[in-house]
């Protein structure tokens, strides 16, 4: 043995600190959900103008957040079961070609968005796209790829009230009637759905092998449960069940058969509709903001929604604007068609925008090419709704 061997020291790094801990976990969650923090900062801002009172409870819409919680539980428990994967992987095997792939994949989160709301089909397909073309060395297509995929998960969810949250809740504070819904949604659903597919034909056809395979098989009998349960949610949803029973019948079930699903909702975002409920409606109690929003924003409800929208985000912006306009229908196109322009204009943008960081650190192109396709729909799709409003 040689005794001039050099032991190595193995440095010992300090124990992060109980506050460093705390503060990193809190920059995170932060990361995470900025529209609920934006969502508690400016509702205490407004709580210090307009102290708590009884009027308060009058804020918020119950309906909103019940049908929001069933709809949410019951796409978390199909997410369990592997559903959507298994019929979506079950459609891109069957294509031939890169264009055919994309086209597919985006549509395939444009026509889930209607059924899951865009976050979810987002978070679903997503990967699907990515290991598409990540395992069929097209690598250089994925950033393109994601993009579509987020407009058509922020566009494809408007034509049903359950699409996107604004639109749950617009439909109910509104109590839009359902022929007239799909009416004002029907003529920007199908701009959109004719602006992707034009896009996405300019993608070349190169050939393609794909072996994109699951695991997973169909639980034929979950799978059964979990749809009457869906058809259930959407029940309550256009207002033929009282959303009282259907919210425990769905919350029962799902507690039988999937806690997992229950303890999954989206509670941030569930929050998040609660404080704007408060922040708007103190907003509509001070006299000076009340002036200027009932004032301007009847003849604007359009361009002001949907400029809102790329700085605060359209749900908060539905809920704030609400109060002050009873043009329900431009407020509507305005804050779905919104959800595409910035990163912040949606939470989906933002989802999108992470899942690409995993895997690229070319962030800054991917923000330009973002930018610059998703500004050239948002403005055709305003001059659309502008010269249907005249």
């Amino acid at each position: 043995m040689n005794k001039n061997k050099v032991q190595e020291k193995v440095a010992v790094l300090p124990k992060p600190s109980p506050i460093r801990i705390f503060t990193d976990k809190a920059v995170s969650y932060i990361k995470d959900q900025p529209v609920l923090f934006i969502a508690i900062i400016v509702t205490v801002l407004t709580v210090i103008v307009v102290p708590v009172d009884s009027t308060y409870k009058s804020y918020f819409d119950v309906r909103t957040l019940t049908c929001l919680f069933c709809t949410l539980a019951v796409v978390a428990a199909y997410k369990h079961i592997y559903l959507f994967e298994i019929i979506a992987q079950a459609i891109v095997i069957r294509l031939k070609n890169l264009r055919n792939v994309v086209i597919g994949v985006v549509f395939i989160t444009y026509i889930a968005s209607m059924l899951l709301a865009n976050d979810m089909a987002l978070l679903t397909f997503l990967p699907l796209g990515y290991l598409v073309l990540e395992t069929t060395g097209m690598r250089k297509y994925i950033a393109f790829t994601f993009i579509m995929q987020n407009i058509a998960a922020n566009l494809g969810g408007m034509l049903t009230p359950f699409g996107n949250p604004q639109n749950l809740y617009l439909f109910s504070y509104f109590n839009i009637p359902t022929d007239e819904f799909f009416r004002i949604m029907l003529v920007p659903f199908i701009t959109a759905a004719v602006m992707i597919l034009i896009c996405c034909l300019a993608v070349k056809p190169i050939p393609m092998t794909l072996k994109v395979q699951t695991e997973q098989k169909l639980n034929i009998r979950k799978t059964i449960v979990y749809s009457l349960l869906f058809i259930l949610s959407i029940s309550i949803v256009f207002r033929l069940i009282p959303y009282l029973w259907g919210t425990i019948v769905i919350t029962i079930v799902l507690m039988f058969l999937d806690r997992k699903a229950v303890a999954e909702v989206n509670y941030p975002l569930l929050l998040t509709f609660c404080l704007f409920f408060i922040f708007s409606g103190n907003m509509s109690r001070i006299p000076a903001i009340q002036e200027i929003f009932s004032n301007f924003l009847p003849e604007h409800t359009l361009i002001t929604a949907t400029i809102s929208s790329q700085f605060i985000s359209n749900v908060p912006s539905a809920v704030l604007l609400s109060r002050f306009t009873n043009d329900y229908a431009s407020l509507l196109v305005a804050v779905n068609i919104g959800g595409i322009g910035t990163l912040v204009a949606s939470l989906a943008s933002l989802i999108t925008f992470n899942e690409y960081k995993k895997h690229f650190n070319d962030t800054r192109k991917y923000i330009l090419k973002f930018s610059a396709i998703n500004f050239s729909f948002l403005t055709i799709l305003v001059l659309v709704q502008v010269l249907i409003n005249n």
